[in-house]
């Protein structure tokens, strides 16, 4: 172990950041989880306009667009949830993080090809209303960021108040009690 001048181990002074890194990694969550939530919710009451939205991008067959319309909302509600109570938090992560990627690669091209369509990220159809202008950019800018929040949640532990730690999915809640032993600051969910 490295002795630093002061006396104190490395690891002892890097302790304090594990604190801030659990609450960063608990923000991405609740974040990611929100935002999937409420388009989610938004969506399942109208699965028709749902279906529609995914039709408006041009990107899948009829039967295919389909089903992502009927099932993408589910999916966003169940994602949400999971991420939301921390339960399963790495492979849930990955799977915001897919949906993510498709979202990036639906907006991007529609955009590339000229479409002017409504994302329907939050409900809609994918229409735009008379005179209104798509906004791709910032749609592309919020799941992007989304996406570094997802991308986060899978290489961090799973932060603060969440399942995995209290179930003891993780090997974090024994670090944490490890560190107690020592001196350091509890960093249990």
């Amino acid at each position: 172990m490295v002795q630093l001048a002061s006396g104190a181990s490395v690891s002892e002074r890097l302790q304090p950041a594990k604190p801030v890194l659990s609450w960063v990694t608990t923000a991405a969550r609740v974040v990611l989880a929100g935002v999937l939530i409420v388009a989610g919710a938004l969506k399942i009451g109208a699965p028709a306009l749902s279906v529609q939205a995914v039709r408006a991008y041009q990107l899948l067959p009829d039967s295919v667009a389909q089903a992502v319309g009927y099932g993408l909302p589910v999916l966003e509600i169940i994602t949400g949830v999971l991420l939301l109570v921390g339960l399963f938090t790495r492979a849930v992560a990955a799977v915001g993080g897919v949906l993510m990627v498709a979202f990036v690669i639906g907006i991007a091209s529609a955009w590339a090809r000229g479409l002017r369509i409504d994302c329907g990220c939050f409900g809609g159809d994918g229409t735009l209303a008379a005179g209104q202008d798509p906004n791709y950019f910032w749609e592309l800018m919020r799941d992007l960021g989304l996406l570094v929040c997802a991308a986060w949640i899978v290489v961090r532990p799973s932060g603060r108040l969440s399942l995995d730690s209290a179930l003891g999915f993780t090997g974090e809640r024994e670090t944490a009690d490890e560190d107690d032993s020592d001196g350091g600051e509890d960093d249990a969910a």
